[in-house]
């Protein structure tokens, strides 16, 4: 079978705690369900930007369309993706991490077709550069279908060192969105060792998508994660007497899967384990920072609602969601927000929250949620 005509699944992972979104996310509206950056909910962006990969050899695009999700997350995940059959969603009865639910998609999509290639995307990542995005991993899908599990390597802009990153073996130029070896998976390093990365020249960062042959990740599951693959079995043989038996099997067997993340599980263990350089405009929109860079501001550097007033301010981010979940409109309509002679701050107001913290501590939001937790004041997060 050509490349063109072998099947290509889309798997996105739509778990997620929506910690370093507060006030915007919380446990039931994590961040791939917001608009952050305007428009449709950043699991829609994905899942449209991915579909015309899906549809290849004539297929319509949704059915080759899996979502991975909780079962807490399965009504507003089917309100942002009305098009995806419930067929499709891999609903995890307790989180297990990542190796779990690949493995689990990667088996039931083995059933029809262990050739299929699987490509595994995050829910909530921005591409600026769709159709270079599409090239990539069309170049990925090839790799994969020579037999090499397949990643996707970012180009480092600068010495981050809140990524994990790839080491790759040089090529010749070092231009090309060739496949190269995979060396190392290398944890999240300091900033010299980050700034030594970047230079080097043969780092990437990992932005967690995969790529693989069904079967092929069955195999190395088998390989790595016995424990998980006996699992899998388990779940696949109860599949073969019906939905009603998968179900239950899924229930009780998934729980007790060892919780494992697919990089430490599996990919770190691979043999021949290939990586594609992307050079897409990406980012993980990893907080509220990551949001203000890619939003639109005025000459001052600030981001703000229309009607905000903003005297000798410069560098800020402000939202206002309130109204969001039923809030009263007209009284909303009266309220101005007003900034004077502050900078670099990000302020965000919900109907029962309000933020305000410096751009560069957006990290140190989560602790807000571990603080109103130890409260006992889990119903704001």
């Amino acid at each position: 079978m050509s490349s063109t005509e072998t099947p290509v699944h889309v798997l996105i992972l739509a778990g997620g705690a929506g910690t370093r979104f507060w006030p915007a996310s919380r446990a039931a509206r994590p961040k791939q369900l917001l608009p952050l950056l305007g428009g449709e909910p950043l699991i829609t962006a994905t899942a449209r930007r991915v579909l015309p990969l899906c549809a290849r050899g004539g297929s319509a695009g949704w059915e080759r369309l899996w979502i991975a999700t909780g079962e807490h997350l399965v009504a507003p995940t089917r309100a942002a993706l009305p098009d995806v059959s419930e067929r499709r969603l891999l609903v995890e009865p307790a989180p297990r991490n990542t190796a779990p639910c690949i493995g689990w998609a990667a088996a039931t999509i083995a059933r029809d077709d262990p050739d299929a290639i699987v490509v595994v995307l995050p829910s909530d990542h921005h591409i600026a550069d769709v159709p270079r995005f599409l090239e990539v991993l069309e170049a990925a899908v090839a790799s994969a279908q020579s037999g090499a599990i397949t990643t996707i390597g970012i180009r480092p802009t600068h010495p981050e060192t809140g990524f994990g990153y790839i080491e790759a073996e040089e090529a010749a130029d070092a231009a090309s969105a060739a496949p190269r070896r995979v060396l190392r998976f290398v944890e999240k390093p300091s900033r010299d060792r980050a700034a030594e990365f970047v230079a080097s020249g043969r780092f990437l960062w990992n932005a967690g998508m995969f790529i693989f042959r069904a079967g092929d990740m069955r195999a190395a599951i088998r390989a790595h994660l016995p424990a998980l693959a006996e699992g899998l079995d388990e779940i696949d043989r109860a599949a073969a007497l019906g939905a009603a038996a998968e179900a239950e099997a899924v229930l009780r067997v998934f729980p007790r899967l060892p919780a494992v993340s697919v990089d430490h599980g599996v990919m770190e263990h691979v043999a021949g384990l290939a990586v594609v350089p992307g050079d897409f405009g990406w980012s993980d929109l990893g907080s509220w920072q990551s949001a203000w860079e890619l939003a639109e501001k005025d000459e001052r550097g600030n981001s703000a609602p229309a009607g905000s007033v903003l005297v000798d301010a410069q560098g800020n981010y402000l939202v206002d969601l309130r109204g969001r979940d039923g809030g009263a409109r007209a009284e909303i309509d009266r309220r101005v927000i007003a900034l004077v002679g502050v900078e670099g701050l990000v302020v965000v107001e919900t109907d029962d929250a309000l933020l305000i913290v410096p751009r560069d501590r957006a990290q140190d939001v989560k602790h807000v949620v571990d603080a109103l937790k130890a409260r006992g004041q889990g119903r704001h997060t």
